[in-house]
């Protein structure tokens, strides 16, 4: 059954090939993009199943050549024989792993929401670190950064800030971020020297496109105001921030990063459906009775999901009981080694469930 899965995929990315060289396709810039998509979501599946298949190919050859009359031939077709049937076991993971059910936003660009919670100062200091955390990480996968929205606070980092990622499959990663992250360390504010304990939370939505969320312009109020900087003071006198409320769900999205009130209307307007498509997702999954990901939990900002403990230089993932001691190499960016874990522990429970079924 698998095996005419795979048959399938590479049927269909052949096809896709010669419909790419079509004079029509090259014309038509919407068929174009949606092709081109669709063979990038299966090209990894097709290049590991022709090695694969490559691979039984040699086995079968080298399986007549161990019984050749020359021993030299003989020894070397035994070693090439045992390579390749681990490296047949490795492809068979891989492929298994690659056909699970896939999240249909994954391959989506994300809007990333940070907010100071518990803590005070030390609390809107963290959401700053998160921000820079993320920034990193964005920066070693080659995404993209745009600043829709910030509020910095006098004694550092922000009560909200607000960012759009952009890039290859970013929804894949960064989904497992949301939640509340909280930190334990001696706030530069302390003169005791004492530990204290803040949080910050997290939300992780992914960028609505157009046809996912119907907007009714005549739903939404749209206020005009001067952009603030730490404290609330006034930093310019040009009314550019934009302020959007959507009247039925009294949804409101801020911006005022943005270099004019133009830029500021347009961010708003891409958050709020971003937050509207979000919305319309965990309806969805309260009436199926279910949660988007086994190990996402449903997006509650209150749902406790890291620690980060400064004096043990220790970062714990409560979801999967994961601990490392590498909490200054995570903070400077190098997320992978956390995030890691949760697509392999996800992938395995995902894997145990097909074999369910």
């Amino acid at each position: 059954m698998i095996v005419e899965r795979l048959d399938a995929i590479e049927k269909r990315y052949t096809e896709i090939e010669k419909e790419l060289m079509s004079p029509e396709i090259v014309m038509d810039i919407k068929k174009l993009t949606s092709l081109s998509k669709e063979q990038r979501g299966i090209e990894k599946i097709v290049n590991i199943y022709r090695k694969y298949k490559d691979c039984l190919d040699q086995i079968h050859d080298l399986k007549e050549m161990v019984h050749d009359s020359d021993p030299e031939i003989r020894e070397m077709a035994e070693m090439e024989l045992e390579e390749n049937k681990a490296l047949v076991s490795d492809y068979e993971e891989q492929l298994k792993i690659l056909l699970l059910p896939k999240d249909p936003n994954d391959d989506k660009n994300v809007v990333v929401e940070i907010r100071g919670a518990a803590g005070g100062d030390e609390g809107n200091i963290f959401a700053g670190d998160l921000y820079r955390m993320y920034c990193k990480y964005s920066e070693s996968k080659g995404w993209k950064i745009e600043l829709l929205n910030a509020v910095e606070c006098e004694a550092g980092g922000y009560s909200q800030i607000e960012f759009m990622v952009s890039g290859e499959s970013v929804y894949s990663l960064l989904k497992y971020e949301s939640g509340a992250h909280r930190v334990q360390r001696v706030p530069l504010t302390e003169s005791a020297g004492r530990i204290h304990t803040s949080t910050a939370t997290v939300l992780v939505m992914p960028e609505a496109e157009e046809l996912e969320v119907e907007l009714d312009m005549n739903d939404v109020r749209i206020d005009i105001f001067c952009s603030s900087g730490p404290g609330g003071q006034s930093v310019n006198t040009t009314k550019s921030a934009i302020r959007v409320t959507h009247i039925p769900t009294g949804l409101v999205v801020s911006c005022q990063d943005g270099k004019s009130q133009h830029e500021n209307k347009a961010n708003a307007l891409k958050v709020l459906k971003t937050r509207l498509y979000d919305l319309k997702l965990q309806e969805k999954n309260k009436e199926e009775g279910s949660i988007r990901q086994s190990l996402i939990g449903n997006g509650d900002r209150s749902e406790k999901i890291r620690t980060y403990n400064y004096p043990q230089n220790r970062v714990s993932d409560h979801r999967i009981n994961f601990t490392i001691q590498r909490l200054d190499a995570i903070i400077d960016g190098k997320l992978d080694l956390v995030i890691d874990q949760l697509v392999l522990e996800d992938q395995k429970k995902k894997m145990l469930g097909e074999s369910e079924e």
